[in-house]
């Protein structure tokens, strides 16, 4: 009973990783796909542990199709995808799909090699702070703000006005600064010189090939030759076993709730000041 109980947890172990295949062991690649605005850090940042700590993963793949996002989850996600090759000895290698661009790209150059289509779109190295206004509407109304405040700036971006000189100049070195941390990622990630990077990074977007050319990725291919790709690296002869993190059937609040967020996004409805964003 104690073997089989043991055979038992063994088998449950590797069955926990996407299943177990005979004559695969240390043979897997792991598929991390990321999708959409990125507005969070912890779902991916978790599967990246997952799999850095798996003795049978030799190779993980983040499978990007994303415009990017808000800058403090693509840092994260770019912090763990380096202590992933660092400290787990992993190859990392991100695949771009129709977009990765801004937050998603600053994500990619945290891995060892960077696939791209030749008509993905990618790019958009910059930074962006944008809110709405609303103060000649609200005087046509009638409706006016009361506010006590502890200082001259703990307001800004409130929605009742236009910003104030000191004000604009103090988000602008917000910006420069997030901006300037985006050219750091991408000249240490792509061993270009931070010069080329500024000129790059205007905010403008490129196609796979474009980039190819110009460096910021190394090289063109599809999802299926960056799998390829990465069992190289990783010295996987024969198939590699992909494996992917097993995600629950969605229940009719989950499409509630998903629905519901998808609306949010489009009409910008949860205004919560100023953002700043790696977005294109």
């Amino acid at each position: 009973m104690t073997f089989i109980f043991f055979a038992l947890m063994f088998f449950g172990a590797f069955a926990s990783e996407g299943g177990l295949s005979f004559g695969s062991l240390g043979s897997k690649i792991a598929v991390i796909d990321i999708n959409g605005t990125i507005s969070e850090s912890e779902p991916i940042v978790k599967q990246l542990k997952k799999w850095g700590n798996s003795a049978s993963i030799k190779a993980i793949v983040l499978h990007i199709n994303s415009p990017g996002g808000a800058v403090a989850p693509s840092q994260e996600i770019y912090d763990e995808v380096l202590r992933v090759r660092e400290d787990e000895s992993k190859i990392v290698i991100a695949s771009m799909s129709s977009v990765a661009a801004s937050g998603a790209y600053y994500i990619s150059c945290g891995a060892e090699k960077i696939m791209a289509d030749p008509g993905t779109l990618t790019g958009s190295i910059g930074v962006i702070l944008e809110f709405y206004t609303a103060g000649k509407l609200m005087e046509k109304i009638g409706i006016e703000m009361e506010k006590v405040k502890s200082g001259e700036l703990k307001d800004v971006g409130s929605f009742d006005r236009k910003l104030t000189d000191k004000e604009r100049t103090m988000l602008s070195a917000v910006v420069m600064d997030t901006y300037a941390q985006f050219v750091d990622v991408v000249s240490e990630g792509r061993g270009l010189d931070k010069e080329k990077v500024q000129k790059l990074a205007d905010g403008s977007i490129f196609t796979g090939r474009q980039a190819a050319g110009l460096g910021l990725v190394d090289t063109l291919g599809s999802f299926e030759d960056a799998i390829r790709y990465a069992a190289n690296l990783a010295g996987i002869e024969g198939e590699p076993t992909i494996v992917r993190e097993e995600k629950p059937k969605p229940g009719i609040l989950d499409l509630i709730g998903s629905t519901l967020n998808r609306v949010k996004e489009a009409t910008d409805l949860d205004y919560s000041g100023p953002r700043v964003m790696y977005l294109y």
